[in-house]
């Protein structure tokens, strides 16, 4: 995607700013004339930013501004390694809110809308991001958090809640818990805004059914303000980001090289006005494309698909590449198939074994079942695999994210 004179120019003024703001940036930048950063080409040359380097950073040393001008901090999960604290300036926050603003704009909603939010808060950007940007729209926000689904089932009831903020994986637990007990006619909800995990069309099918929603994929990371940053419109399933405040580049993972519009790639974000912790060309694993065409909605905001995986969930089994994507998209096309799955690859005896459990629909055949699945799974994506049907929640459900592929080779 071309650059925009007024992102290149924010660009620089970033560039010249944290090239004397000391600590990491300083470092990054060490050698690099910023003077002679000219073109858009120039600007692709500079190296990238990699979550190895936040995290060595750690705790502070991102911070680009001074201590007073700090208001809060927020972190990723650490549970892969160390952590990663993003600082946030005053101006950070309301320009996340704005983006957040946006988002539900977007999608829909308005100052009447009762919005339930189920995402947790503390030092995860979700829930009080959520809450940021219902409260900018003039909605009620009902900051639940996560967990105890009994109570949030009777708020969602008593107090008329007309929109769900949630993961996939929560969203998918209420939504089989609201068939459950038949509560379906006592609930009020109309949109649902999802976010913090990839999801595939056949899990998006049955939230929105069983819901009766309209669902909007919502999409962010902590390292870049938090979820907000991008939404799929009422049209189209492609996202629209907020161009004024973050710049996509699409790249080969493994070159590093810059992919023309439309090719399949990693997003690589750059912050135009970040303030407490800028990034530059930063590295989000997330698979994804720019969709070059406009979106019939009208918006001039630019787009990028659906994210389809992550690069770092990718596994190689007896030397093919998965993507947990591949088997969302194998399952979408066989009847009796669920949604939920989960795949377990061990080395017995000299081999590799991938075995999938794939919850089935109510009175399907299971042996037939996995006939298929075994077939079209050796079809389509390469390899011989044990496929093993069980009944629908016999799989577990999470209030976060749900893992979908355990290795036990290592």
């Amino acid at each position: 995607m071309k650059m925009k004179q007024a992102q290149f120019d924010l660009i620089k003024d970033q560039l010249i700013r944290l090239k004397s703001a000391g600590g990491f940036y300083e470092k990054k930048l060490a050698g690099i004339d910023v003077a002679s950063i000219k073109t858009q080409e120039d600007f692709e040359k500079l190296p990238f930013t990699a979550k190895e380097d936040l995290r060595e950073a750690y705790p502070l040393g991102l911070q680009a501004v001074p201590d007073g001008r700090i208001v809060r901090i927020h972190s990723s999960s650490g549970t892969t390694g160390t952590p990663v604290i993003i600082p946030y300036t005053k101006q950070d926050v309301e320009d996340w809110a704005v983006m957040f603003a946006r988002c539900f704009t977007m999608a829909g909603l308005n100052n009447m809308d009762r919005v339930q939010i189920t995402p947790g808060y503390g030092l995860w950007t979700a829930g009080i991001g959520f809450q940021a940007g219902v409260e900018r729209i003039g909605a009620m926000a009902i900051p639940m958090g996560p967990g105890n689904t009994d109570k949030q089932l009777q708020m969602m009831m008593d107090l008329k809640s007309t929109v769900l903020c949630a993961t996939s994986s929560y969203a998918l637990l209420m939504a089989e818990e609201i068939a459950k007990r038949g509560l379906r006619d006592k609930i009020h909800l109309k949109k649902g805004i999802i976010g913090s995990e990839r999801w595939g069309e056949k899990m998006r099918r049955r939230i929105a059914g069983e819901l009766g929603v309209e669902l909007y994929d919502i999409y962010g990371l902590t390292e870049v303000y938090g979820p907000g940053i991008g939404i799929n419109c009422q049209h189209e399933p492609h996202m629209h980001y907020w161009d004024d405040y973050l710049y996509f580049e699409i790249i080969d993972p493994k070159t590093g090289k810059n992919l023309p519009d439309g090719e399949m790639g990693e997003l690589v974000i750059t912050t135009l006005r970040k303030e407490g912790a800028p990034l530059i060309r930063y590295r989000t694993h997330d698979l994804t494309r720019i969709i070059p065409e406009p979106c019939s909605c009208g918006s001039e905001y630019p787009r990028i698909g659906t994210i389809l995986g992550r690069t770092d969930d990718m596994v190689k089994v007896k030397g093919t590449i998965i993507y947990p994507s591949l088997i969302d998209e194998l399952l979408k096309t066989i009847p009796g198939a669920s949604s939920e799955y989960q795949v377990m690859i061990d080395h017995l005896n000299g081999k590799d074994i991938l075995t999938l459990f794939v919850e089935k629909e109510p009175g399907v055949d299971a042996k037939q079942l996995a006939e298929e699945i075994k077939t079209q799974f050796k079809a389509k994506i390469g390899i011989v695999a044990v496929i093993k049907p069980v009944e629908i929640g016999d799989l577990p459900r999470s209030e976060k994210k749900s893992t979908r592929i355990y290795d036990n080779r290592y």
